[in-house]
C-alpha cells in the first residue's frame, strides 16, 4: 500500500471524527487488505480481525484495496453492510485462498460488525476451488435475511453459473437487499437464462430493485429487453431507475423505438440527471435519427444539456452538423460547453475553419482555446495561420499554447514557414517549431482534449 494511501486513510478518519484507535485500526486493514504477494497468500485472520470496529466510511476505502471481485462493473451491489456509492477500485491478484481461510471467512458473514462482512465477502473471490460458491449457495436459503444479502453478493463476486436458478429464486425474498443483490448478481453471472426474471424485476414495488435490475440488463447485450426499458423511462417515478433505462438503452439498440423515446424523454423528463442521460445514450447508439432532438437540446437551459448533446453529436459524426456546431460556439456563455462543442468541431471532418473554431482561439478560457487549437489542428486548415499565431503570442496557458503549436505545424504547407517562431522567447515553441522543421509533426496537446467522464448509473 502507497504512502498516499496511508495519509489518505488517516485524514479520512480525523475528519470524521474517528478515535485515533479507529485511525490506525483503519491504516492496517487497508495494509492487511492488500496481496501479501511475496508470500503468495492472503493473512485473512489478521485482516478480519483488524476489521472488528472500524467505521463504515474508512472501512469502505480499505475494502477497495481488496477488489471487487477483480471486476470492474456499474460499481458494487446495490445493498452491502457498509452501502457504498461509487466505484471501488479493483486489484489484480493471483493469491489463493486455503480451505480453512474459505470456511473462516464463510462463518465471518453472520458476524454482527459490517465491515467484518465487507472485508469477508470481498476476499471469497480468491477462491480458486468451489467451496465459497457452495458455502454462499447455501447461505442463500439462510433464515436471516441479512445473511441472504451477504450470499447474493458473494455470489456476484464469484459468478459461478451454477447461481443462476437459485438467484433467480430469491428475486422474490421478503428482503429488499435479498432481491436487489440477487439482481444485481444475476446482471453479474450474464446468463441469457436470467433475462425473463429480471425483466420481472422492472415491476418490483421497490426503487432499489427496479435499479438492479435495469443495470443488470443492460450488461446482457438482448435487443428484447428495450420494450421493458422504454417502459421504465417513460413510466417509472424514480428518476434513478429512468435515468438507468436510458443508459441501459443506450447500450442496447437503436431499434424497437430506442431512439423515439429517448428524443422524447430528452426534453420531456423533469429530472436534469434522466434528461443527461438521454443524450449521452443518443450519442452512444450513434444513429443520425437522434440528430434532431440533439440539435434541438444545443438551445436547452442547462448547460450539462448542452454540453451532452454536443459530444453525442460528435458521437454520432455527421458531418452537416458542423455549421450548426459552429454557430454555437460563438454564443455559448458556458465556458465548458463552448470546450466540448470546440472539441466535437474536432471529430468531424471540415474542409474549412468557421468563424466560430477562428474566434475559439482566443477565447478566455484555456480549456476553450486548447480544444480549438486542437480542433483546428485535425482539419490543418491554412486560412487558420493568422489567427494561431496571434493567439500564441499572448498565450500563457502550456497546454492550450502546444495545442496552438501543433495546429499551426499542422497547417503550414512547408515547416519552413515558422521559422520565425525559433526567436520566441518560450523554449517549448521553439524545441516543437524545431521538430516540425526536422519533419516530425507533434507535439500532441495534453491534456487530450475530450470533453468530462460521460455519465454512468
Amino acid at each position: 500500500m502507497s504512502r498516499s494511501l496511508l495519509v489518505l486513510l488517516v485524514g479520512l478518519s480525523v475528519s470524521q471524527g474517528t478515535p485515533a484507535k479507529h485511525a490506525a485500526v483503519a491504516v492496517h486493514v487497508a495494509v492487511r487488505a492488500a496481496p501479501v504477494r511475496a508470500r503468495g497468500v492472503l493473512d485473512v485472520r489478521a485482516t478480519i480481525a483488524a476489521a472488528h470496529g472500524v467505521a463504515a466510511p474508512i472501512c469502505q476505502y480499505a475494502a477497495g484495496a481488496i477488489r471487487n471481485g477483480n471486476w470492474q462493473w456499474s460499481g458494487d451491489a446495490p445493498v452491502t453492510p457498509l452501502n457504498p456509492s461509487g466505484v471501488t477500485t479493483a486489484s489484480d491478484g493471483d493469491e489463493a485462498l486455503s480451505t480453512v481461510d474459505v470456511a473462516f471467512l464463510l462463518d465471518s458473514l453472520a458476524s454482527h460488525d459490517g465491515c467484518v462482512r465487507e472485508m469477508a465477502v470481498r476476499l471469497l473471490p480468491f477462491d480458486e476451488g468451489e467451496t465459497a460458491a457452495a458455502g454462499l449457495l447455501q447461505r442463500l436459503t439462510a433464515a436471516d435475511s441479512s445473511l441472504r444479502e451477504m450470499a447474493a453478493f458473494g455470489l456476484g463476486l464469484v459468478a459461478p453459473e451454477r447461481a443462476v436458478e437459485p438467484l433467480m429464486r430469491v428475486l422474490r425474498d421478503a428482503s429488499v437487499g435479498v432481491r436487489a443483490d440477487a439482481a444485481w448478481a444475476l446482471g453479474r453471472i450474464g446468463s441469457g437464462s436470467a433475462l425473463r426474471a429480471l425483466l420481472g424485476t422492472f415491476d418490483d414495488p421497490a426503487p432499489v430493485v427496479r435499479l438492479s435490475g435495469v443495470v443488470a440488463v443492460g450488461h446482457m447485450d438482448s435487443a428484447a429487453a428495450v420494450p421493458a426499458l422504454i417502459k421504465r423511462l417513460r413510466i417509472d417515478e424514480s428518476p434513478a431507475v429512468r435515468r438507468t433505462a436510458a443508459w441501459a438503452l443506450g447500450q442496447l439498440g437503436e431499434d424497437h423505438g430506442a431512439i423515439a423515446a429517448l428524443s422524447e424523454a430528452l426534453h420531456g423528463d423533469k429530472d436534469i440527471d434522466v434528461r443527461e442521460m438521454c443524450g449521452w445514450a443518443l450519442g452512444e447508439i450513434g444513429n443520425k435519427d437522434g440528430t434532431p432532438s440533439l440539435l434541438a437540446a444545443l438551445r436547452d437551459p442547462s448547460p450539462r444539456i448542452r454540453e451532452t448533446s454536443a459530444w453525442a453529436l460528435a458521437e454520432i459524426g455527421d458531418d452537416a452538423n458542423g455549421a450548426t456546431l459552429d454557430r454555437m460556439l460563438v454564443t455559448e456563455h458556458d465556458s465548458r460547453v463552448r470546450a466540448t462543442l470546440a472539441w466535437a468541431l474536432g471529430q468531424l471532418d471540415a474542409t474549412a475553419t468557421g468563424p466560430g473554431l477562428l474566434a475559439a482561439v482566443s477565447d478566455s478560457s484555456a480549456g476553450v482555446r486548447m480544444r480549438a487549437a486542437w480542433a483546428i489542428s485535425q482539419h490543418g486548415d491554412k486560412a487558420a495561420i493568422p489567427a494561431l499565431r496571434t493567439a500564441l503570442a499572448r498565450e500563457k496557458d502550456s497546454d492550450a499554447a502546444r495545442a496552438e503549436i501543433r495546429a499551426l505545424i499542422h497547417s503550414v504547407d512547408d515547416p519552413s514557414e515558422l521559422a520565425s517562431l525559433l526567436e520566441s522567447k518560450d523554449a517549448s515553441v521553439r524545441v516543437a517549431v524545431t521538430r516540425a522543421l526536422a519533419g516530425r509533426r507533434g507535439p500532441d496537446p495534453w491534456p487530450w482534449p475530450n470533453p468530462r467522464p460521460r455519465p454512468f448509473p
